[in-house]
């Protein structure tokens, strides 16, 4: 309102009369309407010159910027000119002499621009529509389009940049003076203010770009032109500016503030504001510019975003000066050049090293006790020696020299202060990059996963689409963050590791090296997160170094650094040196060790700082492991040296421990690093356990590192067996436990490398290997997997897979672990194990007994003793498996279970442990059996799966055995196995299987399908028979001393042919008993017969071995085999139809035991008559059966032939059959024959006869008779003698019994006892072998001894006797003369009498000859007309002859008694003759009669020697005899039935012999009695003529009765004669004979008479 400044009036019109009361209270009046906004545009105008005026008179000039201020605050009225004039009115007051003025003057212009600018923001905001920001160039003078605040602004700013530069100035027209260091401030005031005046007006942009910027560099000139110290050499003509601290100090501020705000606009000129600042840096530059510009860059370093910029902009530009590259450069060159050449201008403290070493007390403890110097924190590199001042706050960049505002001369710089900012302009540069890249980083991760659930959720292909179009727009705009974050990262790593490292080998402060430490350790991992591997790793490297003592030799880092060290990097003159580390390092040792190298070295030391490092690294690993990637073996390299040189050793589970002093007196660590042992133990055991976090690829690498450091370790304990560094594999094992739940991806990397050390030479490594790998597998198996290991056979296989492949491992102690493991498998996952069952039963059937015999030990015992112990172990797991776990396992296991046990028994280690695996199988077979139906059926169920994947692949399914069904095939396996274990080298196991596969056979056969058993046979059980035999037949016969140890062994084992033998006889009872058990399954089989008559073959192969043992065993199958009686039903018990046995051979099995008595015959005739009833066979098999039989009866007969045959003339005596094999022999006979009986011809009869013959022919070893001959005064039979008649006695009754043709066989059994009679006296030859009797064995050891025939021929004839008793009357008996070869063979005993070998086989053959005749002579009559007993007469006649007037002397000590008894059997004889011959004269031939007539007149007259002595010796006269003779003579003489002349005349014949004799007898009497005189005559004599006399008597009684005309005439003369002999035997002196005369003498007065007259003439 126009009023509004008349209002004003009044007080402008006051403050004229320049009163200084009346001023003051106008300008507080004025200053109330301001604030109340009743000033116009026009009297603002007025104010102001008002104002101008006071000012120009110098009144109150408080007052009045005071009121200038309110003015321009309260409204917006004042505007272009009138507001220039406001301004330049404060700019005068502050050029007063006054300092309050002047500081109040500033500060009023300092608000007054920002007024200016803070109107122009205002009307910004209020017009609706803002202009674009500024794009490109805008035109130079186009300040019309500007609003009114606008246009006053843009005037003010014009003109401040006019006035710095010393130019005139458009708008703020009456400036009087102006100073640099003020415009400078100003400007940087609205600069930094007011930014987005300038970024969204062109004219404003357009200022900073063609005023401002020029102006910045034209001032910085004097500083980049200037060189310390090049003053004084440039020629005087060229005077160079120096710099000026305050205005260089505010350009810098200036230069922040537009990079930091006007950057995306003056990139160019930023590019060069940002080369300057770099130079500034030049260690030619004074310091305070060098620490100036420090302060600067770290302003910038603190700006991540910023940094980011220059990056985009300038670096990753083709033809750009790499800004960014170059600060980070400048800042470590500077740095370096602190260290390197310590300049003047800086208080740089130099140390005498040595010097300061001999303060500290000695090398080692560093400067710990070095005075004031080391309680700072400081760095320290090659002497020179820089304290850490404290500069900023992590963070928050706050400069000290950019502040210093009102100094006017550069200030003295503290000592380390520029190295100071300078590492905390590095620290937050890394901390601002990392955080800022990471932070973006993990947005854009989850960005992306966002879109990738998104994507999944949405349809596939329209998403698709969408996403190539924007890919498409993003890559116009501007390169995609992760570029940029990679071209930061690659700008500055290397000048950021240069410096890094120069500075952490130099701090020797605990916080300042930790901040280093984070620092690198954040890089590294940022490298890392960017996939960016060389930064990563030189970063990593360095830290590595940094934990390790100084020169430390290792490979990875030094290759990894090689890339690094040793070169320059030289960037836009910038210089930037690697610097390795130095070796005068200051530090606390606080732990000396030995190295890791293969050649033994010196000892080496570790500093605290090394240990901080080494913390880093752990953390490093711990934190970061995810980005590691390939670097992880730089890290683990690292740690593994630190862990020996600390002396840690793994543990259980692969945890490191404090070792033991394994390393001697050389590893010595301070209490220092004792405590932190545990810690860093402890963590280390964290690092591996974090690495369940990482992704699959990460862990990996790890694994990969892992690996390969061990594969280092291994190559350095080749060769020597130094202890091992064992980090890696122990760490490979934690990381394998902690990842148990994704196992699968690192499993075979991580086991196959175990298996690697596990054959590794070196000892410990190998145990470490073993361990490692044997707790991963027993882990795996243990851990709850997802899905169940049950559920996933794969991974289970994938587990147990390296546990197998251990197998092929040869050293012993590996084993060892691995079947340790096996069994702690067995016992804690054995019930689940299901697939793996293979797998683990092929671990513990790897076991042979070549293990670890390859390679050559020093002491071959210990390798036994390893190996011994092996299989201990093994067969322990075995055990286990087959006592708790044959029900868990799946039945196709169980066939390797058997296969395995089999092994067991085949090694040859330990004896014991073959002898169990054999239970073990036995065991197995058992479990079979009882759960037959169950794994029978999940048999067949497998085999349909296999049978269909088979025909898949279009091949046949390979299983052993197969057609036969699943199960049975599991049963031919186990009996195979066994069968090898029946030919196993040794005796004890090949009995033991040998029982154990009969009985399985026996026991579990029935579960066998029929067609099965035909495989049984014949690939089993024949199959076995052939190896025996062939074992047996080559077997050595070399006396084995002792059986291992001390063990004796007995005589009957003592040759392995001996032991062979054993094994062969166990093997033939057991297939003829399974023959025999199993008679009606086999014989369904259809080759029935072949596998017969296989089996007879190997009976008699073992009949006919050279081995008694054998032979008598083979026998004893036969028997078993031959007893089968054809069942009637399979379901009654075998046994129980059984033929009893004959008697058991088996009981003596040779010499050692006397054999059993036999029972008697009768009872055993009794069992085989018992024996016939139950031998019908079914009429079915009836053809069959014999053709079965007479292949037996074949065998028995080829064996019988070849075991009696005598050895021929040239042969030397090989081997004689002995008596139990014969006996045995013998004794199958009657078995066989009731199964042959019905085909039986005398053709075999005859075959039969040669074999007996044959058997009892045969003679006893010397040795073995006392065991089976009897005494020889006992007169028993020996078994074979027994047998032989037992078998002879069965035929003849079966003959007996049989039709009628089979009786044509009697004769032949005649003649065979016959044969066996004759032994009595004549005992049968050997061949030409030499026996000797048995009576003088005992005084002559022959090596052979003849049996005692006599008890045998004397049963034997007992036989014939009771034979033809029953059967004289047969036709064949009659009409082969069976009769007379009875006689003729009894007439050789009886011929012998006294001479035979036994007294009492003549008075046998007598009393059987008597027997014969009583029942034989009737028939013989009988036959008489027929002529077949002709011959038989003559041949009785000479038996009478010879036995009665024998030619044989009796025994001297032949008693009375005796002989009277013997006599007394000569007169039976002659009973017999007169009872049963004479009698029948008419039916016997003359000449018969004649023979025997003279036999009784030769038996009835004594003969008597004539010799004197003998007379006296031979006392024995047969008195009854001779009576017996003559009284039968008398008999038939005066037969008055004499049927025929023929009778007759035998008599008178026989008479007129006696008469003649007794004549002889009586003369000879006389003569001896009248000789002798007065002596007596012999008794014998005496005897004579006393029966002479009484003969006499009753020859004269006979002829008394006699009719007279059946005397001849003959007769009567001369029994006339024999009178006047009579009478001259009165004489004799002898009682006895007197009183015989007188008897002989009375009856003649019955034939005295006178005589009849004669009649001569016919007249009497």
């Amino acid at each position: 309102m126009p009023s509004y400044s008349e209002v004003v009036q009044p007080f402008l019109m006051g403050c004229g009369t320049k009163e200084p009361k009346i001023t003051q209270l106008c300008l507080a009046a004025i200053q109330r309407l301001m604030s109340h906004e009743v000033v116009s545009e026009a009297a603002a105008g007025n104010i102001i010159n008002m104002l101008w005026q006071l000012m120009e008179n110098g009144l109150e000039e408080l007052k009045l910027l005071q009121t200038v201020l309110v003015l321009l605050t309260t409204n917006t009225v004042v505007h272009d000119e009138v507001l220039s004039k406001a301004i330049v009115l404060c700019f005068r007051l502050h050029f007063t002499k006054d300092n309050i003025t002047n500081n109040t003057a500033a500060a009023t212009v300092r608000q007054v621009v920002t007024v200016v600018f803070e109107r122009m923001v205002a009307e910004d905001e209020r017009v609706e529509d803002q202009p674009p920001l500024v794009q490109g160039n805008s035109n130079r003078r186009s300040i019309s389009t500007l609003r009114p605040s606008a246009k006053d602004a843009y005037m003010l700013f014009q003109d401040l940049c006019q006035l710095v530069n010393a130019d005139a100035p458009y708008w703020l027209v009456g400036m009087t003076e102006m100073t640099r260091t003020f415009g400078l401030e100003l400007l940087e005031s609205v600069l930094n203010d007011f930014p987005g005046v300038f970024l969204q007006h062109q004219e404003f942009s357009f200022l900073l770009k063609e005023r401002v910027c020029p102006l910045v560099i034209k001032l910085f000139s004097p500083n980049i032109k200037f060189r310390q110290g090049g003053g004084s050499t440039a020629p005087p003509s060229a005077p160079v500016e120096k710099p000026y601290f305050p205005i260089c100090m505010r350009l810098l501020r200036v230069v922040s503030v537009l990079v930091k705000h006007y950057y995306s606009l003056l990139v160019t000129e930023c590019e060069i504001f940002l080369s300057l600042l770099v130079k500034f840096l030049d260690g030619e530059k004074p310091q305070w510019l060098r620490a100036v510009a420090v302060e600067s860059i770290h302003r910038l370093c603190a700006q991540p975003h910023l940094l980011r910029s220059f990056c985009q902009s300038y670096d990753m530009k083709p033809h750009s000066t790499k800004v960014f590259r170059d600060i980070v450069n400048a800042l470590g060159s500077f740095i370096q050049s602190l260290f390197v050449t310590p300049s003047s201008g800086l208080l740089v403290l130099t140390l005498n090293c040595s010097n300061r070493n001999n303060q500290a007390g000695g090398p080692g403890t560093g400067c710990a006790a070095g005075g004031t110097i080391s309680a700072q924190a400081a760095f320290e590199y090659r002497g020179t020696w820089i304290p850490l001042v404290t500069v900023s706050v992590q963070g928050s960049v706050k400069a000290t020299y950019l502040e210093m505002l009102d100094k006017v001369e550069p200030p003295s710089i503290p000592e380390g202060y520029a190295l100071s900012v300078a590492f905390s302009a590095l620290l937050d540069l890394v901390r601002g990059i990392t955080s800022m890249i990471e932070r973006e980083l993990t947005e854009e991760e989850v960005e992306e996963e966002a879109e990738e659930v998104s994507r999944r959720d949405s349809e596939p292909a329209r998403s698709l689409e969408g996403e190539d179009s924007t890919q498409g727009l993003a890559g116009e705009k501007e390169p995609s963050p992760r570029l940029v974050w990679e071209e930061m990262v690659n700008a500055c790593w290397c000048g950021l590791l240069a410096a890094l490292s120069l500075l952490l080998d130099a701090s020797t402060d605990e916080t300042a090296t930790e901040s280093i430490l984070k620092a690198e350790l954040t890089m590294a991992s940022l490298c890392g997160r960017l996939g960016l591997v060389t930064p990563r790793d030189a970063f990593i490297t360095a830290v590595c170094k940094a934990s390790l003592p100084p020169h430390y030799a290792l490979t990875v880092l030094s290759s990894s650094a090689a890339c690094l060290s040793n070169k320059s990097y030289s960037i836009q003159g910038q210089n930037v040196q690697m610097i390795s580390p130095s070796s005068e390092s200051h530090q606390q040792v606080v732990a000396v060790g030995q190295p890791l190298a293969a050649q033994p070295q010196g000892t080496v030391v570790l500093t605290a700082k090394n240990i901080q490092c080494m913390r880093t690294l752990l953390n490093l690993a711990h934190c970061h492991g995810a980005v590691l990637g390939t670097s992880w073996q730089l890290v683990l390299a690292t740690l593994q040296h630190l862990v020996w040189i600390l002396g840690l050793k793994p543990g259980s589970g692969g945890a490191l421990k404090p070792g033991r002093a394994v390393e001697g007196p050389s590893t010595v660590l301070t209490t220092a690093v004792m405590t932190d042992l545990p810690v860093i133990s402890n963590i280390l055991s964290r690092l591996f356990e974090s690495s369940q976090y990482l992704d699959d690829v990460s862990l990996h690498h790890l694994i990969n590192a892992l690996c390969s450091l061990s594969l280092e370790a291994m190559e350095m304990a080749y060769g020597n067996n130094k202890e091992p560094s064992l980090f890696a594999v122990a760490k490979l094992l934690e990381t394998g436990l902690v990842n148990m739940d994704r196992i699968e991806i690192l499993w075979r990397p991580l086991t196959g490398h175990l298996l690697e050390v596990c054959q590794h030479p070196n000892s410990r490594m190998r145990e470490w290997g073993a361990e490692a790998l044997t707790s991963l597998i027993k882990a795996g198996l243990a851990y709850k997997h997802e899905p169940p290991l049950s559920q996933n056979q794969r991974l289970q296989l994938l587990l147990l897979n390296p546990l197998r492949e251990l197998s092929d491992i040869v050293h012993p102690d590996i084993r060892q672990k691995q079947l340790e493991s096996v069994l702690q498998i067995l016992q804690s996952q054995g019930d689940s194990l299901g697939p793996g069952w293979p797998l683990v039963l092929g671990v513990i059937g790897a076991i042979r007994n070549d293990q670890g015999n390859k390679r050559c030990t020093e002491d071959g015992t210990t390798m036994a003793m390893t190996l011994e112990s092996l299989i201990r172990t093994a067969f322990q797991c075995l055990q286990l498996v087959v006592t708790d776990f044959l029900p868990t396992m799946p039945c196709t296991c169980l066939q390797i279970v058997v296969d395995v046990a089999g092994s067991f028994g085949l090694q040859n280690q330990e004896l014991n442990i073959s002898l169990t695996s054999i239970g073990l199988l036995w065991n197995i077979s058992d479990y079979f059996f009882q759960r037959a139906e169950a794994i029978e059926q999940e048999l067949n169920r497998e085999e349909v799966l296999l049978e269909r994947q088979a025909e898949e692949k279009g091949m046949a399914l390979n299983r052993p055995f197969h057609p036969a069904p699943p199960f049975d095939c599991l049963w031919l396996c186990l009996y195979a196995k066994l069968g090898e274990l029946c030919v196993d080298p040794r005796p004890a196991v090949r009995k033991s299987a040998g029982q154990t596969l009969f009985s399985t056979v026996t026991a579990h056969g029935a579960l066998l399908q029929p067609p099965t058993w035909h495989t049984v046979v014949w690939k089993v059980l024949f199959h076995l028979l052939d190896s025996v035999r062939k074992s047996s037949t080559t077997a050595d016969k070399e006396k084995i001393e002792s059986g291992g140890g001390n063990i004796l062994i007995h005589h009957s084992r003592d040759t392995a042919e001996k032991q062979w033998a054993e094994t062969w006889v166990l093997t033939l009872a057991g297939v003829a008993r399974i023959f025999n058990t199993r008679r009606r399954l086999l014989q369904s089989l259809g080759d029935f017969c072949k596998a017969w008559e296989v089996l007879l073959d190997h009976i008699q192969s073992a009949a006919l071995s050279k081995n008694n043992e054998v032979s008598l065993a083979a026998l004893k199958s036969f028997q078993e085999i031959l007893q089968i009686v054809t069942p009637v039903k399979d379901s009654e018990r075998l046994d129980a139809l059984g033929m009893p046995a004959l008697a058991d051979p088996m009981s003596a099995p040779g010499p050692g035991r006397p054999l059993p008595r036999s029972d008697s015959l009768a009872e055993r005739l009794a069992r085989y008559d018992g024996m016939e009833q139950q031998l019908n066979l079914p009429l079915g098999d009836e053809l069959e059966d014999s053709a079965l039989w007479w292949a037996a009866w074949n065998t028995w007969y080829r064996t019988g032939i070849e075991s009696t045959r005598p050895p021929g003339p040239a042969q030397r005596l090989a081997f004689v059959p002995s008596q139990p094999f014969l006996t045995a022999l013998v004794q199958i006979f009657p078995a066989l024959y009731q199964h042959i009986k019905t085909g039986f011809s005398m053709e075999d009869l005859g075959k039969l006869g040669v074999i007996l013959h044959g058997a009892v022919s045969v003679p006893i070893s010397s040795d073995a008779s006392p065991f089976i001959l009897p005494s020889y005064t006992e007169a028993v039979l020996t078994s074979l003698q027994e047998a032989v008649l037992t078998a002879l006695d069965v035929l003849q009754k079966a003959i007996c019994v049989g039709p009628e043709n089979m009786q044509t066989m009697y004769p032949a059994i005649f003649q065979q006892l016959l044969r066996f009679v004759e032994f009595s006296c004549k005992p049968p030859q050997y061949g030409k072998l030499e026996t000797k009797h048995v009576a003088n064995a005992k005084y002559n050891q022959a090596e052979w001894v003849a049996l005692n025939y006599v008890p045998f021929a004397e049963r034997s004839l007992e036989v014939v006797v009771e034979l033809y008793q029953k059967t004289a009357c047969h036709k064949a008996v009659v009409s082969e003369k069976v009769l007379q070869n009875i006689i003729k063979t009894l007439r050789i005993p009886l011929g012998l009498k006294y001479a035979c070998p036994s007294e009492s086989t003549w008075k046998l053959a007598v009393s059987s000859l008597l027997k014969v005749l009583s029942v034989g002579l009737p028939v013989a009559r009988q036959h008489a007309s027929s002529g077949k007993f002709d011959t038989m007469w003559p041949e009785l006649a000479n038996a009478f002859e010879d036995f009665l007037f024998t030619k044989s002397t009796p025994p001297d000590n032949l008693s009375v008694q005796e002989f009277q008894k013997n006599e007394s059997i000569d007169v039976e004889v002659v009973q017999l003759i007169s009872t049963e011959i004479l009698p029948f004269a008419n039916f016997i031939p003359k000449e018969f009669v004649g023979q025997i007539m003279t036999m009784l007149n030769k038996g009835s007259i004594h003969s008597q020697s004539s010799s004197f002595t003998e007379a006296e010796i031979d006392i024995r006269l047969r008195e009854q005899f001779s009576k017996a003779c003559f009284e039968t003579l008398l008999q038939f003489s005066f037969n008055s039935k004499a049927a025929t002349p023929q009778e007759g005349y035998i008599s008178r014949m026989a008479l007129s012999v006696l008469l003649q004799r007794s004549q002889d007898v009586l003369r000879r009497y006389v003569e001896d009695e009248r000789l002798s005189g007065r002596c007596p005559l012999p008794r014998q004599q005496v005897t004579e003529i006393i029966f002479v006399l009484k003969a006499i008597s009753t020859l004269m009684d006979s002829l008394r009765k006699t009719q007279p005309e059946n005397v001849d005439g003959n007769t009567w003369g001369q029994v006339i004669a024999l009178y006047p002999t009579l009478v001259e035997c009165i004489t004799c002196s002898s009682s006895e004979v007197s009183s015989a005369l007188k008897e002989a003498l009375g009856p003649f007065k019955d034939f005295m008479q006178p005589p009849v007259t004669k009649v001569q003439n016919g007249e009497s």
